[in-house]
């Protein structure tokens, strides 16, 4: 079986993919193409919790910085 990827979100640099495979969701989260963070969650609602947070965090983090 293929492993299935999804960009989730995107921030400037910063994106979000989810992998599905049979042992569950893998999230990733990338910063110009290395990975940063990888966590296995055993359903795609966890994962897409989870992937809504670190958007949010990511989102404020860019506006401030774009402030700055």
């Amino acid at each position: 079986m293929t492993d299935e990827e999804r960009q989730l979100w995107r921030v400037g640099g910063t994106e979000c993919v989810m992998i599905s495979c049979c042992s569950g969701a893998e999230l990733q989260l990338r910063k110009v193409g290395a990975i940063v963070l990888r966590a296995l969650y055993p359903t795609k609602s966890d994962l897409y919790d989870r992937a809504r947070e670190l958007r949010a965090a990511h989102a404020s983090d860019d506006t401030a910085s774009s402030s700055s």
